[in-house]
């Protein structure tokens, strides 16, 4: 078993507290199940956020969606001109039997960009 550190993004519409929750636990919930995680193989996730998402911290929804015994942290990403606006980014640790080449990072809702090469979006 290895640890692994697994990405993900999500975009936003707008800077609203319910589209925070249904878009960070999408993407939480995709970065697990695409992953074959289960909560006891999670160490740790950080959350970060653009400049222009202040209406909720990611990881509440994270919380709530039951990772009530891992560690969580939310920072807020460098603001670059001309960078994607409205974006959630997670970097998730996790104990897993797969190599790197096998784990899958996620990236939703037109952050595929971010990326930058294939196999991001399924």
């Amino acid at each position: 078993m290895a640890v692994r550190a697994i990405r993900g993004a999500t975009r936003l519409t707008q800077d609203s507290a319910d589209e925070m929750a249904e878009a960070v636990v999408e993407l939480v919930a995709e970065m697990i199940s695409g992953n074959e995680l289960d909560d006891d193989s999670l160490i740790s996730v950080i959350f970060t956020a653009t400049p222009d998402l202040r209406c909720a911290f990611p990881a509440a929804a994270a919380r709530r969606m039951g990772l009530t015994d891992v560690p969580l942290m939310c920072a807020q990403e460098l603001d670059v001109p001309g960078a994607m606006a409205r974006v959630v980014r997670v970097m998730m640790h996790a104990d897993t039997d797969r190599s790197r080449a096998q784990i899958w990072h996620p990236y939703l809702r037109g952050t595929d960009a971010l990326r930058g090469d294939p196999g991001s979006d399924r």
